[in-house]
């Protein structure tokens, strides 16, 4: 793979959805589920069929219990979101819901704001610390990788490594946030515990992917140096990716592949999770391959002008 003559094209893609992402993270930001600001969800069905939303919101806007989002789900049930409600508030407002026709209670959650709050505390302390693991990790395993000095062997330094798996990380988690921050705002989509698990399972997912390659890297220029042969590094980089292609793809589809079918066949409440883990796992396949390397060879040609 030329690195050299499709550098800047590696960078238009990531580029393009990372501006986007921000600007929906921005202008619409994240909807909190109730797991992660506390609140309660009620989940009713009319068996006999469902009456129209606009009616169901008038209906529960006088019962005067603040914000109550109403949205339709499956064929005869809807879903209510709330502040957290006591016993009786619940029951009058399952009265109202009733007098609507038959009405059957599928599910209630109720999470109180501190328990809330910790978990989003919690989460974020989460990222940070993955974060950091994967740039000591990368800075540690790799910390041969130079051998000699940067201007002498024509590489990278291996804390940069670190840094580039970083970025691309922040790439990979910064595109599902986005989509759901546009999605929160044109449908209500809100991002719960399980929104925290996807990225951070893509956090792994994507930085595998990412290692491989680096490995591969790793690997041929040290028999470069056995050989005694000089290589540019960005052919090197170019070589590398061509041999561990096939291998990131095929591993990268395969598990996409497993997430259409639970998105499209599993239960709702997996719609949302199987939706973020797809994007991300996209994501990261693209940055793994086409940014992360290339980076490294844009540091590298800096690196060298400076000097």
């Amino acid at each position: 793979m030329d690195i050299s003559k499709n550098l800047k094209y590696f960078f238009i893609l990531p580029a393009i959805l990372s501006v986007l992402s921000i600007f929906a993270l921005v202008s619409f930001g994240l909807k909190p589920g109730i797991d992660l600001v506390g609140g309660s969800m009620l989940q009713v069905s009319y068996p006999e069929g469902r009456p129209p939303v606009e009616q169901v919101r008038a209906l529960v806007e006088t019962l005067q219990f603040g914000e109550i989002r109403v949205q339709p789900t499956g064929d005869n049930a809807y879903l209510l979101r709330q502040r957290d409600l006591s016993n009786e508030e619940k029951n009058q407002l399952e009265a109202v819901l009733g007098g609507l026709g038959p009405v059957h209670e599928d599910q209630f959650t109720s999470v109180g704001p501190t328990l809330g709050a910790e978990l989003m505390r919690k989460a974020w302390i989460a990222i940070v610390l993955v974060v950091l693991s994967i740039i000591f990790f990368i800075a540690f395993a790799f910390r041969r990788v130079s051998g000699e000095s940067e201007k002498e062997k024509g590489t990278v330094s291996s804390w940069k490594y670190g840094v580039v798996a970083v970025i691309t990380l922040l790439h990979d988690i910064l595109v599902p946030a986005g989509l759901f921050a546009f999605l929160g705002f044109v449908n209500g989509a809100e991002v719960d515990a399980l929104f925290i698990v996807a990225l951070l399972t893509i956090l792994g997912i994507s930085i595998n992917d990412t290692i491989v390659i680096f490995d591969r890297i790793r690997e041929n220029l040290r028999l470069n140096s056995e050989r005694h042969k000089h290589e540019e590094f960005e052919s090197v980089v170019g070589r590398s990716i061509t041999q561990t292609l096939a291998r990131s793809i095929s591993t990268s589809l395969t598990v996409v592949i497993v997430l259409l079918a639970l998105y499209f066949v599993g239960p709702i409440a997996t719609k949302d999770f199987a939706l973020t883990l797809i994007v991300g796992m996209v994501a990261g396949t693209y940055s793994s391959i086409f940014l992360a390397s290339p980076m490294l060879v844009a540091w590298q040609r800096l690196s060298s002008k400076k000097n």
